[in-house]
């Protein structure tokens, strides 16, 4: 069986299974389903802090949106960003998002699964044309920023990587401009959250 007739299988198998409770939607990457919990209100406010930074200073017709399906069916890969910035009309379909439309995916690590943001979509958000990636930590009030594909041991990588602690401000340059994040006030997971 091809990855693709894999992927095919597994998105199927998705559309008909509803999330458990206290888990979102399945991500799929590497032939399996990824199952993610909920997001916990410190990381949705980190999110709602990034998107409202972020939507003030994009060009008309640009957007920030939020937990949208993105896949790439050639690699068997389906994606959910927590935040992406995007054309408007990229939006505009009934199908997974295009990740080559993608001009920055931003990711707010899990306390449950860091792995996921840190090694396996640093490795599928590369290989599906996303040229941006922000990681924000709340663990340890960090931020990664990845950009510029190139190659590495024959597979698309990310050939520049800043990590700074919270504090510091992010710089996105695009070909449709510079963003900058502040990072100052961005929350930081409690004992609580990390135990969960």
């Amino acid at each position: 069986m091809t990855e693709q007739a894999i992927y095919r299988h597994l998105r199927e198998l998705r559309e008909h299974l509803a999330p458990l409770p206290g888990f979102m939607y399945a991500e799929i990457s590497d032939a399996k389903l990824v199952m993610m919990m909920s997001p916990r209100p410190r990381h949705q406010l980190t999110a709602v802090v990034v998107r409202d930074q972020l939507s003030t200073q994009l060009p008309d017709g640009v957007i920030v949106a939020e937990a949208t399906d993105t896949d790439d069916e050639s690699l068997g890969k389906l994606r959910i960003p927590d935040l992406l910035v995007v054309p408007r009309s990229a939006m505009e379909t009934d199908d997974p998002l295009d990740p080559r439309e993608i001009l920055l995916a931003v990711e707010i690590v899990s306390p449950s699964n860091p792995e996921n943001d840190y090694v396996d979509k640093a490795a599928d958000y590369p290989a599906m044309g996303i040229p941006h990636y922000l990681i924000v930590d709340p663990r340890d009030g960090t931020w990664t920023y990845q950009w510029e594909i190139g190659k590495r041991e024959g597979r698309p990588a990310y050939e520049n990587r800043l990590h700074l602690p919270y504090g510091s401000t992010v710089t996105v340059t695009t070909e449709l401009g510079t963003w900058t994040i502040a990072t100052g006030d961005l929350p930081r997971y409690s004992a609580k959250d990390m135990m969960r």
